[in-house]
């Protein structure tokens, strides 16, 4: 091989390994560890809270409450935006302190469900009410034994949004309590005041002719229900759907056929242990409308004149 070519190769070598020198190195691409991403890195306002946190129950929520500080704050949020809380029953060991935690968390409540939950006092309830008041629609407070009217008495004035009122067993349920519904409250649609014996027939007649949207109602084991309440229901609550008489004693024939009359939507009519109430009122009602009291047998049929005349001038008050 000649000289020439010798140089020449020795030449090019040699740029080649300078050009390689002045290059500069690329940077390193970021090495992403994926073991030390966690549940928390998923955005919280539009994945982790809206789309999960949605299907845990309490109970789930508060057990991841107490994993981290993290998770506690992802618990609370959650807490914060829950539209419903049911606690119907529940009255678990040290649920007291659960409910505090509630009562300060919970800020945007629609239903509140706290149906025979016997350690529920006014001290527990009333920051919960006071924190959800805008919002709340639906009230369940059954067989609350350990309350008193102070508790309702946000739920009255202040709830405007309220559509469902439980109150059934509330024997600390006055007239004054009634009668500060009938001026705050209009929009009910669901109301119940069944065992509620302190409340009066006037008070009651009253009620009726404002809360005239009401669509189920119930009055069982309620001594105050006369036939001139049920006049006042028929007058009034013309949207009536389901009633609840159950062991009202004091109402008869005529009570309940001026709501046959009036309330053409009634579906359901639940009347045992009404023994004034007789086939007269209730025939023309089978038809239409489900009677818990099934239909007597041919030969008491024949006892009555399902034809009696009802006087009109009886059915104005």
């Amino acid at each position: 091989m000649c000289t020439l070519h010798i140089e020449e190769e020795t030449h090019l070598a040699a740029m080649s390994s300078k050009s390689r020198t002045r290059t500069p190195s690329p940077m390193p691409m970021r090495r992403i560890h994926y073991g030390e991403l966690t549940l928390f890195d998923i955005n919280w306002d539009d994945v982790l809270i809206p789309k999960i946190t949605t299907y845990l129950s309490i109970k789930d929520l508060f057990n991841l409450r107490s994993c981290s500080r993290t998770a506690l704050r992802l618990a609370e949020a959650a807490l914060e935006i829950r539209p419903e809380l049911h606690l119907s029953g529940n009255n678990s060991r040290n649920i007291e302190l659960g409910f505090k935690v509630l009562s300060r968390c919970c800020r945007r409540l629609e239903h509140l469900h706290l149906a025979s939950c016997k350690w529920l006092t006014d001290e527990l309830l009333l920051p919960l009410l006071k924190n959800n008041k805008q919002r709340l629609s639906a009230v369940n407070l059954n067989e609350c034994t350990n309350i008193t009217a102070l508790s309702l008495q946000p739920i009255i004035v202040q709830c405007k949004e309220l559509r469902i009122l439980k109150l059934s067993k509330c024997q600390w349920l006055t007239t004054g309590a009634v009668d500060a519904l009938t001026l705050h409250q209009s929009k009910l649609v669901e109301f119940d005041i069944s065992h509620c014996g302190a409340i009066g027939e006037r008070c009651l007649i009253i009620f009726f002719r404002k809360l005239n949207k009401l669509t189920i109602l119930s009055l069982a084991n309620t001594p105050s229900v006369t036939d001139q309440v049920l006049i006042q229901i028929g007058n009034y609550c013309r949207e009536l759907e389901h009633i609840n008489l159950i062991g009202c004693a004091a109402i008869s024939d005529y009570g309940v056929h001026a709501l046959s009359v009036k309330c053409k939507s009634l579906q359901s009519l639940r009347i045992q242990r009404c023994h004034r109430i007789t086939e007269r009122s209730l025939a023309p009602l089978r038809h239409r409308v489900h009677i818990d009291r099934p239909r007597p047998r041919q030969d008491a049929l024949n006892a009555y004149n399902l034809n009696d005349f009802y006087p009109s001038d009886f059915l104005v008050y």
